[in-house]
């Protein structure tokens, strides 16, 4: 007698989804895997609960500064029950129900990207929609809510709009204060290399980092490096950065490093730098004396944790430099257009740029230095050592960036937004 056929479970589709958007990885570590952890713990919610009515999903959107691998990234934390890669963004617009049975209602959250992405995507799921605004809201009149990331935000909204807002504070100030304990490393004097998590930032910031750290090491021998793995790079990435296939890196002497243990690279000088696999890597940064970092999410991450900071944009690799957002963004990065427009929206982005930094941005003046132009790794090591051999200036440094931070308690006011918009007794 044969055995009876069996019938594949079919999981049935929730009638409820939240939807999170996103773009690229500072974004995804430090707003998105927060307010998931605390939706999560708030409410049933699959994929943890498998039998829940709502689902937790992510969606990525297309973005210059976007490495096409943040889905991976995502999907090892185990959070939702569906990730749509950003490169499935316009096949999910057109066709949702190609991507899998979707809730009748739900919600969409803005959490980084083009904001413009997130109106289109909450129309044509039908779903309510809420934006975290960190400096403008852009669209209030397709936002159910708006969740302002301080009072400087809300004032730009037009009185029409007001009422829908209400200021949560900075995501970022909820990085916990075990996390900063955690790990403790080795006595010494740390200093952290953030080179960037996108090609045109690493292709640029490896070398020029790398020759940095020797000169800074052969300034103050004590001092120790560390460099933080993005969850969205390799070793083999940063690895090929430093070597001939980047044609910028004949420009600098740091040479091609060797990884000599799993976790350890060492340069042609034998300057030792200890990468940091964990990601968020609020631990080992937060024991930083200081750190070098290009200009991104990172300033944020860093400006919460209170680590001291030098913000550089070596200017003299413009060609390489075009990583920046919206459409003008997107048209700059096509091939027919890439030398000629990208490289003249550059130029005039660094022009008129004002803060590049989101602390100084958020603080409106000059908070952590930028270092923006035709900067040397000689320059920069030696300011670096300047810094390290005055310890009260990284202190006030450090209480300025403190200070800026604010309140804990955004992450969970944002989750009680969005389970606000959820239909009634759901999010209770």
């Amino acid at each position: 007698m044969s055995e009876p056929k069996r019938v594949p479970r079919v999981t049935p589709p929730p009638p409820v989804s939240i939807v999170l958007v996103s773009n690229g990885p500072g974004e995804l570590s430090t707003w998105v895997r927060p307010l998931a952890q605390r939706l999560q713990r708030r409410i049933p919610l699959r994929p943890i609960a498998a039998a829940a009515d709502c689902s937790l999903q992510l969606v990525l959107v297309p973005c210059p500064n976007g490495t096409g691998r943040e889905h991976l990234a995502a999907a090892g934390w185990g959070l939702f029950e569906r990730i749509v890669p950003a490169r499935q963004f316009w096949s999910l617009l057109l066709s949702p129900g190609r991507f899998g049975p979707w809730g009748k209602r739900g919600v969409v959250v803005f959490l980084g990207g083009d904001q413009f992405w997130t109106v289109l995507l909450s129309a044509r799921l039908g779903y309510r929609h809420l934006t975290y605004a960190e400096w403008v809201a852009r669209w209030p009149r397709w936002n159910d809510r708006i969740a302002a990331m301080g009072p400087r935000a809300a004032a730009r909204l037009s009185p029409r709009w007001a009422q829908r807002c209400t200021v949560v504070g900075d995501l970022m100030a909820d990085l916990s204060e075990s996390a900063r304990s955690e790990a403790p490393l080795p006595q010494g004097e740390w200093l952290a290399l953030l080179p960037g998590s996108k090609r045109a930032k690493l292709r640029v910031g490896v070398p020029f980092l790398l020759e940095t750290a020797d000169r800074l090491a052969a300034l103050r021998p004590g001092c120790r490096f560390l460099l933080p793995l993005a969850p969205t790079t390799s070793i083999d990435e940063l690895l090929a950065q430093a070597g001939p296939a980047n044609p910028i890196a004949s420009s600098y002497r740091s040479g091609l490093p060797r990884l000599r243990e799993p976790d350890l690279l060492v340069t042609p000088a034998g300057t030792p730098i200890q990468l940091v696999r964990e990601n968020p890597a609020h631990g080992a940064l937060s024991q930083c004396a200081l750190a070098l970092t290009t200009v991104g999410a990172n300033t944020a991450e860093l400006a919460a944790l209170g680590v001291p900071m030098l913000v550089l944009l070596p200017t003299q690799h413009l060609h390489v430099m075009q990583a920046w957002d919206g459409v003008a963004g997107l048209v700059a990065r096509l091939p027919l257009l890439r030398w000629g427009f990208g490289l003249l929206l550059t130029a005039w982005r660094l022009r008129h740029r004002g803060f590049l930094a989101s602390p100084n941005i958020a603080a409106g003046r000059l908070l952590v230095p930028e270092r923006v132009g035709v900067i040397t790794p000689e320059s920069i090591a030696a300011e670096a050592a300047d810094w390290l051999g005055a310890p009260e200036r990284l202190a006030g440094m450090r209480a300025d960036l403190r200070g800026l931070r604010g309140q804990p308690g955004a992450v969970a006011s944002l989750a009680e937004l969005v389970l606000e918009l959820l239909p009634p007794g759901l999010g209770s």
